[in-house]
């Protein structure tokens, strides 16, 4: 009887723990931000973006070199002075004659989708890794943490290039070395998120009443480290769009003729900056800024909502 009450508190401790994190007093804090919510609706607007160009925008035709036949090459935005035939192109056209306004939306999609699978891969790694190096300790955490720490010692755009050369130029390729640069950081973090929940008297309780290893980091352990996983992610997701537009902006990402924003602004440094053709680099670059920058207001906004002594030093 003894035994079941003792389960039953170790639960409702973890239960209290998950809803101080997801209660409404941390969805409040979050919303009275107001550099957090000028995120949410950066995010929410290219996400509504990327879906409108992934549903109605032809990729094969954004990647030819002539969209509808008749647009000039490095043509002027028609609302600023630009010739006739760019009327209808908003952002105007690249070296190609391809309408920049819709390969800008496009590569909104691209951006997030591959940023999205970079930064899922990546916290799922971490996050095991992290989990294991805190629970079995010794040479399982001395394995773990000490390949982490080598991986880190290597500034990331630097170390995604060196094994992008490995494996080969490519959208997936970036991704798996972007994956390999990001696990270590989501590691270090979630292992010492986890021994301080391992120095909870409920975890003692929860071994001592025989529970399996499985149980004790995947149900009790990992819950409660939700707090920081969650605010990594979401500064990372800033860093991954960066970091997959800088490969492909190298050539070692997204292939040519891609409507990836790296992509966009290699063909705008290189055939339009020196003739004064200003938009073709501009506009992608504007958005990519704008989306790193609401997942980094976003992520800011959610480490104050969670932890309040990062709210006491602001004030």
């Amino acid at each position: 009887m003894s035994t079941e009450t003792t389960d039953v508190g170790a639960e409702r401790e973890e239960r209290g723990r998950l809803q101080r994190i997801l209660s409404s007093p941390f969805l409040s804090d979050l919303l009275s931000n107001r550099l957090a919510l000028i995120g949410i609706g950066i995010i929410l607007s290219m996400l509504l973006i990327a879906v409108y160009a992934r549903v109605f925008y032809d990729l094969g035709a954004l990647e030819s070199s002539r969209l509808g036949g008749s647009f000039p090459d490095r043509a002027a935005p028609g609302w600023a002075g630009g010739p006739a035939a760019a009327n209808e192109l908003l952002f105007g056209s690249d070296q190609a004659a391809r309408d920049i306004f819709r390969r800008t939306m496009y590569g909104a999609w691209i951006a997030l989708k591959f940023g999205t699978i970079t930064v899922g891969i990546s916290t799922v790694l971490g996050v095991t890794l992290g989990i294991l190096a805190a629970y079995y300790g010794d040479v399982t955490d001395n394995v773990i943490m000490r390949t982490m720490d080598v991986l880190l010692a290597f500034p990331s755009l630097l170390l995604a290039l060196a094994l992008v050369a490995i494996f080969g130029a490519g959208l997936w390729k970036a991704v798996i070395a972007l994956t390999l640069v990001y696990t270590p950081r989501f590691a270090r973090v979630v292992r010492g998120a986890a021994l301080k929940v391992l120095e909870d008297e409920y975890i003692d309780a929860t071994e001592a009443l025989g529970a399996k290893d499985p149980r004790i980091l995947f149900r009790h352990i990992m819950p409660n480290t939700l707090a920081p996983i969650t605010v990594q992610s979401t500064l990372n997701f800033g860093l991954a769009i960066i970091d997959i537009a800088a490969l492909s902006f190298l050539g070692f990402g997204a292939p040519p003729g891609s409507p990836s924003w790296g992509k966009m602004l290699a063909n705008g440094v290189e055939f339009g900056l020196q003739s004064g053709r200003w938009w073709m680099s501009f506009f992608p670059g504007l958005f990519l800024a704008l989306t790193v920058l609401g997942f980094n207001l976003l992520g800011d906004g959610m480490r104050d909502a969670l932890d309040p002594r990062m709210q006491d030093a602001v004030d």
